[in-house]
């Protein structure tokens, strides 16, 4: 019989992996506490429209990517590609609005169909951090200080650069936008079939090819400052004016776009070069059109997502998880009482753990390879006198302590 195979671009994770993974979660959760964002939870699963109307039908994403299915009700259902839009029909169908403006955070999986590489995968995991209600520049400042703490809590912060830009409000926008379209169909015979492709439908998104021939197009496109309103300038202003009070350091990317509508002024990402073209850890911007894409009202919001994988890859490796005391028994009589003695020890929160097999010598080493801090080896004199030896790994220092003060004798 052949052995099952994991499914192309899923991952398990043990030892190392493990922990750099939850090592990142866990510096999330500490740093959206410092800045009130409350946890939420969204489901995995939504309606595919979902994201047919707020990631754009016309998209990779949804045409290509998405992992989509009829269920035995005959209801489209899509595995969520991203976080956002989940959030955002959440905001709308469990009544969240009466709390706005809402700071949020989650974590969890998503999935992509597309070529696995370093860092990425078809089952990826996100970090997400939303502000929705709050139409004002202070919470896209809020954001980004939250992913520069982030970063600085992960001791990754150096080397990673935050990139802005401004996309306007929709009267700048727009303007942009068709003075990009006359640009470009003055080039259109040196545009790639890609390229082509996105002067039909978001013509923004040209100006961030990869392609080297286009690179030089693409930099002498007009600039969106050319067309930005007093109001757009302003708010982008309040930003980046926000951003030095806070001391988060960045620099202007005005090729930085996102191709949708409904984003609008700012857009962002943390760039690093330590990942090679993978470069992105945290993405996001100002999706103030979003909620309305979906029936609801409009409603400001910007947003942020960042790759636990990623940022796993960029920690340095966090110090294994090991018990406190490992308790070594020494025949069938301290076999059965070490086991209350483990389950005590645990009922203190105190961390231990037994060797199960092989003479004392073998159980010592594997306590010592664990990384326990204390041995307690148990036989049956020991059992006869009440006593246990106590042994620090660290020193070698061995003594006898009471059965009844083993917990009072390991914190001491």
């Amino acid at each position: 019989m052949t052995t099952p195979q994991p499914v192309r671009g899923t991952q398990s994770l043990l030892g190392e992996e493990a922990d750099r993974f939850h090592a990142v979660v866990d510096a999330f959760d500490r740093v959206r506490r410092l800045f009130g964002f409350r946890r939420v939870e969204v489901p995995v699963i939504e309606q595919t429209a979902v994201f047919a109307r707020t990631i754009g039908e016309t998209t990779d994403v949804v045409s290509k990517e998405m992992y989509s299915f009829e269920d035995r009700g005959g209801e489209l259902i899509t595995l969520r590609p991203e976080f956002t839009a989940g959030i955002c029909r959440a905001y709308l169908s469990e009544g969240w609005q009466q709390f706005a403006p809402l700071k949020l955070a989650v974590h969890g999986p998503a999935f992509r169909y597309e070529r696995p590489q370093k860092g990425r995968f078809r089952q990826f995991h996100q970090l997400d951090a939303e502000v929705i209600g709050a139409g004002e520049a202070a919470a896209d400042v809020e954001l980004l200080s939250l992913g520069d703490q982030l970063l600085r809590e992960l001791g990754i912060h150096e080397g990673v650069t935050l990139q802005l830009n401004t996309l306007g409000d929709a009267e700048t926008r727009d303007a942009w936008r068709s003075a990009l379209i006359e640009y470009f169909e003055a080039h259109r015979d040196s545009l790639s079939e890609d390229s082509l492709a996105r002067l039909e439908r978001n013509p923004l998104r040209i100006l961030d090819t990869k392609d080297p021939k286009e690179r030089p197009i693409a930099d002498a496109a007009p600039s969106i400052d050319d067309y930005l309103t007093g109001e757009a300038s302003d708010f982008f202003g309040q930003v980046t004016a926000g951003l030095d009070a806070a001391g988060v350091k960045w620099v202007r990317n005005s090729h930085l776009v996102r191709g949708l509508d409904y984003y609008r002024h700012t857009a962002f990402e943390f760039v690093t070069d330590r990942l090679g073209a993978q470069g992105t850890v945290i993405a996001g911007g100002r999706y103030d059109g979003l909620i309305e894409a979906l029936g609801g009202p409009h409603t400001p919001a910007v947003g942020w997502a960042a790759g636990i994988e990623r940022l796993g890859m960029m920690i340095d490796a966090p110090k294994p998880e090991a018990a406190t005391v490992a308790v070594v028994p020494l025949g069938d009589k301290a076999e059965a009482a070490a086991q209350g003695i483990v389950a005590g020890l645990r009922r203190e929160g105190i961390a231990a753990d037994m060797a199960y097999r092989g003479n004392m010598k073998k159980r010592l080493s594997r306590a010592n390879a664990s990384g326990a801090k204390y041995a307690l080896i148990l036989g049956d004199n020991e059992l006869e006198s009440g006593e246990a030896q106590l042994k620090d790994l660290t020193t070698g220092e061995q003594r006898a302590v009471s059965l009844d003060l083993i917990g009072d004798a390991i914190r001491k």
